[in-house]
């Protein structure tokens, strides 16, 4: 176990994940915060996945507690924030990782339905967190929000809905960070590259009919740095760099986790 969050309680939004054969971004970051002495309130739309994770910190000697709610609802938010005081007193860190893409597609393939479904979860969960926690970190004079982007918001792709709701968290994140600061209060956001992971493997190779070997080989490929697509670990220890102490100067941040895929440039 480290110390690079000792006493510090974080919340996780989105600490649980899809299925699959390897870790998510939520839940890998949730064990490294609790391996680096944070207290961690889990948060999910699936408890019982919350749960698993949940399991994983304990098995280690970590402290944390699973809670369901989505992050889409108020009132939701507002409860979990009162779970974490209720239970550990205070709040040091929010970490906002819930994030949807299926159906999306170009201009002339969204639907209605699908425009307002991704652009409504992408980033009404992390502005309603936000909205609950900012009151007690203000009163704290002190506190560290990471919010989990992509590279999609700044790269030309063809998912216009999962593009704009990505570029709408980095502006959310630009905002907060700015009315924030006489606060004592960092705000800033991750953009996540090509990862390996359950959402990403499992869903697209499902919705392309290939075989996830393919997919990874395809993802691969276009990735700079070694030809190899970045892991959940890799957002986590950029996530504990900014939710630590390490990075008291830092706010207003947008950084690629992306093997240098956003360099490019023209």
């Amino acid at each position: 176990m480290g110390d690079r969050l000792r006493d510090k309680v974080a919340i996780v939004v989105g600490a649980g994940q899809t299925p699959g054969d390897t870790i998510g971004n939520g839940r890998a970051t949730a064990i490294l915060y609790a391996r680096e002495g944070a207290k961690v309130l889990l948060v999910d739309r699936r408890l019982e996945s919350a749960q698993e994770t949940q399991e994983m910190i304990r098995k280690e000697g970590g402290t944390a507690v699973a809670c369901r709610a989505d992050a889409t609802r108020e009132e939701d938010c507002r409860q979990f924030v009162q779970v974490c005081l209720d239970h550990f007193g205070w709040i040091d860190i929010l970490h906002n990782n819930v994030g949807i893409g299926d159906g999306d597609g170009q201009v002339f393939q969204l639907t209605e339905e699908v425009w307002d479904r991704i652009l409504g979860v992408n980033m009404k969960s992390v502005l309603f967190p936000c909205k609950q926690v900012l009151p007690i970190m203000r009163q704290q004079r002190a506190g560290s929000i990471i919010n989990i982007s992509s590279i999609a918001a700044v790269c030309t792709v063809g998912i216009l809905a999962y593009k704009t709701s990505k570029a709408g968290v980095n502006a959310i994140t630009h905002q907060l960070a700015l009315a924030n600061a006489k606060y004592g209060i960092r705000v800033n956001a991750i953009m996540p590259g090509l990862m390996d992971t359950p959402m990403a493997i499992e869903g697209i190779s499902k919705a392309r009919g290939i075989s996830k070997e393919q997919l990874r080989k395809e993802r691969d490929a276009q990735v700079p740095l070694g030809a190899k697509m970045g892991t959940a670990w890799d957002v986590a220890y950029a996530s504990l760099f900014l939710a630590s102490d390490e990075a008291k100067f830092i706010t207003g941040v947008i950084l690629p986790v992306d093997g240098g895929q956003s360099a490019r440039i023209g």
